[in-house]
């Protein structure tokens, strides 16, 4: 029940005057944000959802710009391998030429200063940056020149040319984040892409023995091995096999020492990562030598890069030795065009699933907006009609209180 007095009437119209204003403040706000949730209070539900696709759709940009990022990398590093490439296509010819025993001396030496000039523009390839100055080739160690080069004095040569390349990366890779809780691995070990044959490492140490005499742990290509106390040779065989490392552990029959070899073109890396077993057993010095350059001399080693092998049909020409070249270094030189090819595929599917990735950001990027629409946007027709209904209201309730409040101070005066 309502009390009736001479103040009802002013009150109820300023009531509804500010609620009216209240209400065309919204709608005014609603209109200039696009947006019909002002406060939780609004639609406490939608809000919840709209913060949730927020996020999300922060999260699905984010991953395609790491998508995009990786395929911009996985593409200008397609384009060096590929040169290189095309330059050990160009040796392999000099190398068929330089075998086929039609050749003179001179000759021989003539060809050697064009092998020595595409050795140094595989090893620019090999030490290029992106445009942030980044090596490419390094593993993570990206402030870092992939490879270093050490000249001397080669026999045949009347200048000092380069005798050795050394990989100063690492094998380390990194996993990028393009969709939730799903990551793209990207290696870029230069000892891994520009590798020309399986290697093989034979330690001479007698290990029939052997036992180990506490927990260790070794590292075989930046995978973690557990070797516990009383392991013999024969467990730590298996342990390697069974690793998944693409390494194969083995034996030797003669001089019973273990012998490791690749399943494909890479460099083995090992380390003690806690105890001294790869130390023990004679293949690295001590635990605080770094790979892959930490093996002792009595390893006997196999295989080497592509630069190797270039530096060694170099040398071979210019010693005028064409049997050399006709049987191991041509041999090389197809193994490291067969994992040019091979490296140059895997970054080409990389660009693809990086790309991919992009594509299917995008089209998330699209559904989340459209949802993120739905729940928080404005029916921008429906909401203004329905401040123009309010503005004709208020303009009513003006007229009606203009109306009832008709007296004014001419009616007093006489």
């Amino acid at each position: 029940m309502n009390r009736i007095s001479s103040q009802m009437n002013n009150t109820d119209t300023q009531y509804y005057l500010r609620k009216q204003e209240v209400q065309q403040n919204k709608y005014n706000n609603q209109i200039g944000s696009q947006s019909r949730i002002g406060s939780l209070r609004d639609d406490p539900i939608a809000a919840g959802h709209l913060v949730r696709y927020e996020s999300y759709l922060s999260r699905v940009n984010q991953f395609e710009k790491n998508a995009q990022a990786l395929a911009d990398q996985f593409q200008i590093r397609e384009g060096y391998v590929n040169q290189n490439l095309q330059i050990m296509q160009r040796v392999r010819e000099l190398a068929v030429t330089g075998a086929n025993g039609l050749s003179s001396k001179d000759d021989l030496k003539n060809m050697a200063t064009e092998v020595n000039e595409l050795l140094k523009e595989m090893i620019q390839n090999a030490n290029a940056v992106d445009h942030d100055g980044n090596s490419l080739f390094a593993g993570t160690r990206t402030k870092t020149v992939a490879f270093d080069v050490s000249l001397g004095n080669v026999p045949g040569a009347s200048e000092a040319l380069i005798e050795e390349v050394l990989y100063n990366g690492n094998i380390a890779q990194n996993r990028v984040e393009v969709d939730e809780n799903q990551f793209l691995d990207v290696d870029n070990s230069g000892s891994r892409i520009f590798w020309a044959e399986p290697q093989r490492l034979m330690a001479s140490r007698d290990m029939t023995q052997w036992q180990a005499g506490e927990d260790s742990v070794i590292a075989v290509d930046g995978v973690d091995i557990r070797v516990n106390r009383g392991d013999n040779i024969y467990s730590l065989v298996a342990k390697i096999n069974d690793s998944g490392v693409a390494v194969k552990a083995s034996l030797d029959p003669i001089t019973h020492g273990l012998d490791l070899e690749t399943t494909d073109s890479h460099q083995i890396w090992l380390e003690d990562k806690s105890g001294a077993v790869l130390e023990e057993i004679g293949f690295i010095k001590d635990s605080s030598q770094v790979p892959p350059y930490n093996l002792t001399g009595n390893v006997r080693q196999s295989g080497g890069s592509v630069f190797d092998t270039v530096i060694a049909l170099r040398d071979a020409m210019l010693k005028g030795d064409s049997e050399a070249i006709g049987s191991r270094v041509l041999g090389s030189i197809d193994e490291g065009i067969s994992n040019l090819t091979t490296r140059l595929a895997k970054s080409g599917s990389d660009y693809e699933r990086a790309q991919n990735n992009v594509a299917r950001s995008q089209v998330h990027s699209l559904n989340v907006t459209q949802l993120l629409s739905r729940e928080g946007d404005i029916d921008f027709t429906k909401t203004v009609t329905d401040m123009k209904m309010l503005e004709l209201v208020n303009q009513a309730t003006m007229s009606n209180a203009g109306k009832m409040y008709s007296s004014t101070l001419l009616d007093y005066m006489r």
